[in-house]
């Protein structure tokens, strides 16, 4: 049975949806810190279509794909027609697995549909976070017993949904109070209340006075907004005493702050520059982070922060009392007892070598993730998880489920996860939005490094238990509204070995990690250290792990490490993650079932990391039968490389007893079939930029028929050189022509410039798509770069006025147009000079056609349509002035060739 994904995929539906609404997936993430959010539209559409037939009948085929449609317009449209026809489909059971599941975006919608789904994933936070949106939320706890603690309710009363957020409710409330009960004796009230906050620093002896003082970034507290005035502070220093003090004043900051960008005879000192205060000596970046690498930065409180009874936010000083509680708390800290023999009080997981990129404070002297925090803040995170555990111990001996009191204490832990991300040296006061604090994550795979940053308190306001909590429930009612579908089977395990008979699936949907985009388990492990600690008692198997520096176990993590620093014994190469990623392909293969597909969600700009997928897709017995573009990323960044369009993509099993393929016959054959497949993509509306995606599915389809493929010498043949021949020949199916004129009898690099010009105007575009584009056109990438060069982030095709060529007979149409649209700034003297230098008849039907196209496809507003179309205007005079030209020059230099009068004029 061909399955719907093998021939069409709703991908406009999928785009239109994955950037906000029910379809981005923004609802989901709030429960729980991962990376790398999947759009649910995207996840919805994948396992939908992978377990959809594409029927013979064109009308039933209209039917089903109306169908999607109408389930793309919300999260449970046409639920009940979608189970009807997958179960129709499906009469051994629709089952899917997603061996890579992250925090569960795939499985969430298999299980939404009241398909039987399987997540693995090999992080053990992965499997908390998938766990609790994909099976607890499904689960009916309506006969647990009432909490021993809280307000009590009539169970009978409630639905399954309510039951389950009533309990999150009153548990993160029952949190909340034990937890401030437990450090009250560390955040004293000022005036009756609990203060929001605190901003400390990091400080170092000045190497010039000896005075320690602070590094602080930005002074601005809060900006003018309405009839508020602004409001900023300042540090002042008496270098006699070595003492200073922060001073908040109305007003934008007008002084330059500690930590700054310095200039040193006249030339800017790379990085930012520690200055004291007392002497203004300038520290540059390399000695200050030489000082705290070797122990000597020392955290000091610069100012409270308080919200009133209208949640308007203030600052000052902090009261001696104050300062005595936070010193109380380190040294209540060192007394804390372990959690276990094996679990300190304190994270001593240690930061791999090598991390400098992932986890910053490392660059700046952190050894551990007990590093990370100022003593107060990590004494409060002890006490934390302790409540957790203590809760945990209460429900189960008021007899609640094992199971019950697992996802509970599960989804407490996901409040102190999020807040991890607001809670370290990483995060830094905000003053953008009416004051906040700063996520840690300023780049999605890398947490950052602040020398001032921002503890919040035990009362309310950003960064809180309260507010992240809040937040949390906010996303529990929004998930849990209308909920419907089965529970996903969640575990821990590798995509390596996965633990199922052969043939037990209907459809493998996954989103596989991408090369080397983003460390998963290294930036994940801050949160490990404390999941630990939070769930020791309840999800014991949590604990366990085989890494040497006691965090998340890596020797199977399919990815590739960016190093930084020294890692001698870095195993995550490229080859490892070819030869791992093989293996989990392969064991897909084995667990799909014979009609079944293999779906697989990737998203890589780069051509080189595209053939070593397709390598090991090769490799693990599969062939790939669809692939279908959509714009899911928005542009946002994933680790270093940044993605706007991924593709989905069907794989099956390979035929057995495939005979080899000669090169010339296949790529015919894949000619054939996308030219055959055009009219449709056209009909459902694929834009050409998305149709040169889609070619590689019917390319590695046919590619798919053949046990090998030889060339003419009888060698074999790379799979990866017919992606490019199948963006090529989408072109071809295209037929474009350029006023008339079919653009590929037009020359090589003319083509090019006029085809790239077709698909993105004047748009930025990755540097990756220029490599496929001068792949597919057979062009080394030096011979059209001029073309196309770096801009805004990208490369964009290159405006007149900045081309730069010197025109002869041999110039290309494309080097003969731009530089008449340059010329026609100067007048028809300049234009005609161009002309004549470039040989060409004046009739000359490939340049005339181009220069229409370029006038005609680029923007209204665009300066080169309005010389373009100045130069078409004055084409009469521009041939007059041409003819002059050749006659001076013939007249001024009567020894050359010259060109005869026949040339330049109309025949």
């Amino acid at each position: 049975m061909t399955r719907m994904i093998e021939r069409w995929f709703p991908s406009a539906e999928v785009s239109a949806n994955s950037d906000k609404g029910w379809g981005s997936g923004n609802s989901e993430i709030s429960l729980f810190m991962w990376f790398a959010k999947r759009p649910t539209a995207q996840a919805k559409a994948a396992t939908i279509c992978s377990l959809l037939p594409w029927p013979d009948d064109p009308e039933e085929r209209t039917r089903l794909q109306n169908l999607v449609r109408e389930a793309m317009k919300g999260r449970y449209a046409a639920w009940g027609e979608l189970q009807t026809e997958i179960t129709k489909a499906n009469p051994e059971e629709a089952t899917t697995l997603d061996p890579f599941s992250g925090r569960g975006m795939i499985p969430l919608e298999a299980a939404r549909l009241g398909v039987r789904a399987f997540a693995v994933d090999y992080s053990p936070v992965a499997v908390l976070a998938s766990h609790l949106l994909t099976s607890a939320a499904f689960r009916d706890w309506s006969e647990e017993p009432e909490f021993p603690f809280g307000d009590s309710r009539d169970h009978l009363l409630m639905s399954r949904t309510d039951r389950l957020l009533g309990d999150i409710e009153s548990l993160f409330a029952e949190i909340q109070t034990r937890h401030a009960e437990a450090m009250s004796d560390f955040y004293p009230r000022h005036k009756g209340s609990l203060p929001w906050g605190y901003l400390w620093s990091v400080t170092i002896p000045c190497q010039e006075c000896g005075h320690r003082f602070p590094l602080i970034g930005s002074y601005e507290l809060m900006p003018a907004r309405g009839d508020r005035e602004a409001m900023s502070f300042h540090i002042e220093a008496d270098r006699a005493s070595g003492k200073w003090e922060a001073v908040v004043t109305p007003g934008k900051a007008t002084r330059t702050p500690s930590l700054t960008n310095a200039v040193a005879a006249g030339k800017k000192i790379a990085g930012k520059s520690a200055i004291c205060v007392f002497c203004n000596h300038v520290h540059p970046l390399a000695v200050h982070r030489r000082q705290l690498q070797e122990g000597h930065g020392l955290d000091a409180l610069v100012l409270a922060a308080d919200i009133g009874p209208k949640g308007q936010k203030t600052f000052r000083r902090p009261t001696d009392a104050e300062r005595e509680a936070a010193a109380e708390a380190e040294r209540a800290l060192v007394a804390e007892a372990a959690f276990s023999p094996f679990l300190p009080a304190v994270p001593d997981e240690g930061i791999a070598p090598g991390n400098n990129n992932i986890i910053g404070p490392s660059i700046y002297g952190a050894k551990t993730y007990g590093d990370l925090m100022v003593d107060r803040q990590t004494l409060s995170y002890v006490r934390l998880a302790r409540v957790i555990n203590e809760v945990g111990e209460e429900l189960a001996a008021g007899g609640l489920s094992a199971e019950y009191v697992r996802a509970l204490t599960g989804y407490a832990t996901a409040v102190v996860v999020k807040k991890l991300r607001r809670s370290t040296r990483g995060a830094r006061f905000q003053s953008k939005g009416g004051a906040q604090v700063g996520d840690l994550f300023v780049n999605e795979g890398s947490i950052t490094f602040s020398h001032d940053f921002f503890e919040a308190g035990i009362g309310h306001g950003p960064g809180t238990w309260k507010s992240i909590a809040d937040n949390v429930l906010a996303a529990c009612r929004n998930l849990f509204s209308d909920l419907r579908g089965k529970p996903a089977s969640v575990q821990r395990g590798s995509a390596t070995t996965l633990a199922f008979p052969p043939r037990t699936f209907a459809a493998v949907v996954t989103d596989p990690p991408y090369d080397q985009m983003i460390a998963y388990a290294d930036a994940s492990d801050l949160f490990y250290a404390w999941v630990k600690r939070c769930l020791y008692g309840t999800w014991p198997e949590l604990v366990v792990t085989t890494d040497p520096h006691g965090c998340q176990d890596k020797s199977q993590e399919i990815i590739v490490k960016r190093v930084r620093g020294e890692a001698p014994d870095e195993h995550r190469t490229r080859e490892h993650y070819d030869t791992l990623i093989t293996e989990a392909f392969t064991q897909m293969r084995q667990v799909v079932r014979d009609d079944g597909v293999v779906t697989i969600v990737f998203g890589h700009g780069e051509p080189e990391v595209w053939q070593r997928l397709l390598h090991s897709i090769e490799r693990a017995g599969l062939v790939m039968t669809g692939s279908w573009p959509a714009n899911t990323e928005s542009g946002g960044q994933q680790g270093k490389a940044n993605i706007e369009t991924t593709l989905t993509m069907a794989c099956r099993p390979a035929p057995t007893g495939r005979p080899p393929g000669r090169k010339g016959a296949v790529e015919a054959e894949i000619k054939a079939e996308i030219k055959q497949r055009y009219p449709d993509w056209e009909r459902w509306g694929l834009a050409p930029a998305d149709m040169l995606m889609a070619a590689a599915g019917p390319a590695m389809e046919v590619v798919g028929r053949y046990s090998e493929i030889l060339d003419a010498k009888g060698e074999s043949v790379d799979i990866y050189t017919f992606l490019p021949l199948a963006r090529a020949a989408v072109q071809e199916a295209m037929a474009v022509e350029i006023d008339h004129q079919p653009l590929e009898t037009f020359d090589a690099r003319t083509r090019f410039a006029l085809w790239w010009i077709t698909l993105y105007n004047r748009q930025v575009r990755a540097k990756s798509e220029l490599r496929w584009q001068a792949l597919a056109a057979t062009l080394e990438l030096a011979a059209i770069r001029d073309l196309v060069p770096d801009g805004d982030g990208g490369v964009r095709f290159i405006a007149s006025r900045d081309f730069k060529s010197k025109i002869s007979g041999e110039s290309a149409v494309i080097d003969i147009a731009f530089a008449l649209a340059a010329a026609s700034e100067e007048g028809l003297q300049a234009m005609g000079e161009v002309l004549a230098a470039a040989e060409h008849t004046a009739d000359d039907t490939f340049l005339w056609s181009a220069i229409q196209f370029l006038a005609d496809r680029l923007p209204d507003n665009d300066p080169d349509s309005v010389r373009f179309t100045r130069v078409l205007r004055n084409r009469p005079g521009v041939i007059g002035a041409a003819e002059a030209a050749v006659a001076a020059n013939r007249y001024e230099n009567p020894q050359l060739e010259l060109i005869e009068d026949s040339q330049l004029r109309p025949s």
